[in-house]
């Protein structure tokens, strides 16, 4: 299992690099980004989608088309040059429209089955989970300054975390973290990733300098909100799938599991390394 997650682990850092390269020659048009996203989001909707309960599922021509809309609409203001009064405005449009158009689908189609309240906010958490909260990710790749490094910093330094959070507790875990939720954490894996992504974020200072405006204060700070971040995005999709019944996500990633499991400490994370990076 672990050489599994090691081979297919480095596959993804390959592929994440070459990602930020290939949309390097492409800005402000990010296609390779563009395209990872989409393909992300439908399949995450489509894991989320199936560990629900049947009779909770919002519809899912609504979650598979909406979730791709409000992650596309990052691209609006790059690619049509209309002046919009903020890059987050056609994104926040969108959810809007998502929202509207489910609550919509609900009153058109209501049978008197008592779920529709259910079906209609976890359409929203949809909408959020996995449209709203990776747009801040989306939106770094647009800065005016170390763009790229900036969205290379918001998704290396919690995996980085996740990844030595993995290790550490294998090696010399023995306190349990969070054993009703997820039994395999404990308290030296979560010191270890914590280090880790602190640790990640110095190297990201001094390999980008001037990506941290305030220093290595600000580089510091960053890996740790980041990275406690990562590790609470990891427990969020935990809550899922203990909520759900469900042990993983889907197979779809040998070693990790499913979509979800491999992107979850970045969708977290994701607000909270913007904020840093652009306040």
């Amino acid at each position: 299992m672990l050489r599994t997650r090691v081979l297919v682990g480095t596959i993804l850092v390959l592929a994440v690099t070459g990602i930020l390269v290939g949309d390097a020659y492409f800005l402000p048009h990010a296609p390779f980004l563009l395209a990872a996203v989409l393909a992300l989001g439908w399949s995450g909707a489509r894991e989320l989608w199936r560990m629900m309960p049947a009779s909770d599922r919002p519809p899912a021509a609504a979650v598979g088309c909406c979730v791709p809309i409000i992650l596309a609409a990052n691209w609006l203001p790059p690619l049509s040059g209309i002046p919009f009064a903020s890059p987050w405005q056609p994104v926040f449009g969108a959810f809007a429209f998502s929202a509207t158009v489910t609550m919509l689908f609900e009153v058109l189609t209501y049978t008197g089955d008592g779920r529709a309240t259910a079906r209609i906010a976890h359409a929203l958490l949809f909408f959020v989970y996995l449209g709203l909260m990776p747009s801040y990710l989306v939106q770094l790749r647009w800065l005016p300054h170390h763009a790229g490094a900036a969205l290379a910093a918001a998704i290396f330094v919690p995996k980085v975390g996740d990844i030595f959070a993995l290790l550490t507790g294998m090696a010399i875990g023995r306190h349990k973290f969070t054993p009703l939720l997820s039994p395999k954490k404990t308290w030296e894996g979560f010191a270890g990733g914590m280090l880790a992504a602190v640790g990640t974020a110095f190297g990201f200072h001094f390999g980008m300098p001037g990506l941290f405006a305030s220093g290595l204060g600000h580089a510091l700070a960053f890996g740790g909100a980041v990275g406690l971040a990562g590790v609470f995005g990891d427990l969020v999709e935990s809550l899922f799938k203990r909520d759900c019944h469900t042990k993983d996500a889907s197979a779809t990633v040998p070693g990790f599991g499913g979509i979800l499991d491999v992107v979850d400490s970045i969708l977290y994370s994701a607000p909270v390394a913007y904020f840093i990076l652009v306040w």
